[in-house]
């Protein structure tokens, strides 16, 4: 993808239109900034002592978007995408979730990871489109004790929180694409 082709949020939309909008341009940007590189390249981490790759960010966001719009939002149960285990997960299920997913097994290919991951954003559109922004389902962790847990979370708050999730990752994604080839902007 060129970053002329990479969907640009609408300047002037109604609330759903803009957070899909930036929510799409952030899911691009990450598929940008894995465009052209080869397993191998997608492999290597930034800097020790981290051990975080182009690949283990793509599988983590494929967890992140399987976790909101699979779990949390319609509380279905599924497994994890990576791993060996295939116990199904609702969102009563996920605890305390760390860092999921950012370990690359040996077999992996970035393609496998985009392929997921791309399944997933196509499982999370279609899950919230029949859903106003003020549906609700149950945010599951307690970030702080006695807090939270068990209140009322609106697809309007996840769209934000995803947003606000790749963003993050997508700074790190710059970095790694940098250390990588070389290659920088936006």
């Amino acid at each position: 993808m060129s970053i002329s082709t990479r969907p640009i949020p609408p300047l002037n939309a109604d609330e759903r239109a803009t957070l899909e909008g930036w929510l799409d341009f952030h899911r691009a940007t990450l598929a940008h900034k894995c465009a052209g590189l080869t397993d191998e390249q997608a492999r290597e981490a930034s800097v020790r002592p981290s051990e975080l790759t182009l690949t283990g960010l793509v599988q983590h966001m494929a967890e992140v978007e399987r976790t909101w719009f699979r779990r949390i939002l319609t509380g279905e149960k599924v497994a994890r995408v990576y791993g060996t285990d295939d116990t199904p997960l609702g969102p009563e299920d996920l605890g305390e979730v760390g860092d999921v997913a950012l370990e690359v097994a040996e077999d992996a290919t970035l393609a496998g990871a985009l392929a997921d991951w791309q399944a997933e954003i196509e499982l999370s559109r279609a899950n919230c489109a029949p859903l106003s922004l003020d549906a609700t389902s149950t945010f599951p962790w307690v970030p702080v004790a006695g807090e939270l847990s068990g209140a009322p979370v609106s697809l309007r708050w996840i769209y934000l929180h995803m947003i606000e999730e790749y963003a993050r990752h997508n700074g790190h994604a710059d970095l790694l694409r940098e250390r990588v080839d070389g290659t920088t902007g936006w």
